[in-house]
């Protein structure tokens, strides 16, 4: 029998990889919210990976906790993620997925673009999101890895933000309201420079975002943490000094509509 696969958070994404992994035949071990990590790697010191599906909130809390045998094989697929959440915690060689298919309850998946996975366990990866007739695209580099990743967080990010004030689906958003989405995702691409801690190639960047918008136009691009994602920009961008004025009417605006 094949080792094992350990998933740390079953919701709908956790609930779609085991699926995969089932189907290429390793056995699954779900670790829910008060299960003990340390049991469970004392019955499983070397599972085939470590994939963790929790929300982005709840990330650090979870890599804090995690045993040190598992510390090499780990694979993650937060969205809004840098190699400062992996890095802080001591993790030196992660894989992780940048995931761009939704899954929400009771409806069927819905692949977007395509979802780019690097690191030393890429292939499996690849091989179980195949297995849910997911696209994959296997990255050569920690370059290709670092501009996926800006890729999705630019994504989310502008859309969600330009949606607080607009209420459309992406396709609208960029095609109608393209001189605000615009002007949101240079604000945002400046905070994302901070978080990646390296200059990103922004029209380059922005071509890319436009991508995931074409691949799924209709796609809804509000999200339900649209509000905290704006002020976590805001923060991000004012404890470096950075002006933000779109951002910042943004979040006034929402200010002024609340009841």
């Amino acid at each position: 029998m094949k080792p094992p696969v350990v998933i740390i958070g079953m919701g709908e994404l956790g609930g779609e990889f085991a699926r995969g992994f089932l189907r290429c035949g390793y056995p699954v071990i779900p670790v829910l919210r008060h299960t003990d990590l340390a049991s469970v790697a004392a019955e499983t010191p070397s599972p085939e990976t470590v994939l963790v599906t929790v929300p982005e909130a709840d990330l650090h809390q979870v890599l804090g906790q995690l045993p040190k045998q598992w510390s090499d094989r780990v694979t993650l697929v937060q969205n809004e993620l840098t190699p400062s959440h992996w890095q802080r915690h001591g993790l030196k060689q992660v894989t992780v997925a940048v995931v761009w298919f939704e899954k929400k309850p009771g409806k069927p998946l819905t692949d977007i673009l395509f979802t780019p996975v690097y690191g030393p366990g890429d292939l499996l990866v690849i091989q179980a999101l195949e297995k849910l007739g997911v696209e994959t695209r296997r990255l050569n580099s920690e370059d290709e890895l670092i501009f996926e990743l800006a890729r999705k967080s630019l994504y989310i990010l502008t859309l969600n933000i330009t949606a607080l004030e607009v209420e459309a689906s992406a396709g609208e958003i960029w095609y109608r309201h393209q001189q605000l989405a615009r002007a949101v995702a240079v604000e945002v691409m400046m905070v994302l420079e901070l978080r990646f801690g390296r200059t990103l190639p922004g029209e380059k960047l922005i071509g890319a975002m436009v991508e995931g918008i074409d691949d799924c136009p209709d796609r809804p691009a509000r999200g339900r943490r649209a509000c905290q994602r704006l002020q976590g920009v805001i923060k991000e961008a004012g404890r470096k000094g950075l002006k933000v004025p779109t951002l910042e009417r943004l979040a006034h605006h929402m200010l002024v509509k609340q009841p």
